[in-house]
């Protein structure tokens, strides 16, 4: 595992620090967001493995406090011209169609300087909430 753990269990941090990881969160802890895409590129560059079916990981804040525990339920690597509607809708952002699901993202990715295309492997999550923390 990761030195980013809490717990034993590896850190789950959700977007931007700020406004966007906080009102990432909030839809998770409202059971809205129960899923969430990261490049595979990302897992590479920081020499870290995949998340895994039943695995449980610490949703953390801009500080990297634990505020829940959510579980894998579901894990696939597809291109990223085939992510699913069904996928972008399970991600609770408030996304009206996949268009804009993917133009978020690519806007968001290549922010920080990557190339995404059609064909970039991203890594889709599915998670179940399972505690909050009482910090909310």
């Amino acid at each position: 595992m990761t030195v980013d753990e809490i717990d034993e269990l590896r850190m789950l941090e959700i977007g931007t620090p700020g406004a966007m990881r906080q009102r990432l969160n909030g839809l998770i802890l409202d059971q809205r967001k129960r899923a969430t895409a990261g490049l595979l590129l990302d897992y590479v560059r920081e020499d870290e493995e995949l998340e895994f079916v039943g695995e449980r990981l610490a949703l953390v804040d801009d500080d990297q406090r634990r505020i829940a525990v959510v579980e894998v339920v579901q894990i696939e690597t597809v291109p990223f011209g085939e992510v699913s509607w069904k996928f972008a809708q399970a991600e609770g952002e408030g996304d009206e169609s996949l268009e804009e699901w993917r133009e978020g993202h690519l806007r968001f990715w290549t922010s920080f300087g990557d190339v995404v295309d059609d064909l970039t492997p991203v890594v889709l999550i599915w998670f179940e909430l399972v505690t909050t923390s009482n910090s909310r």
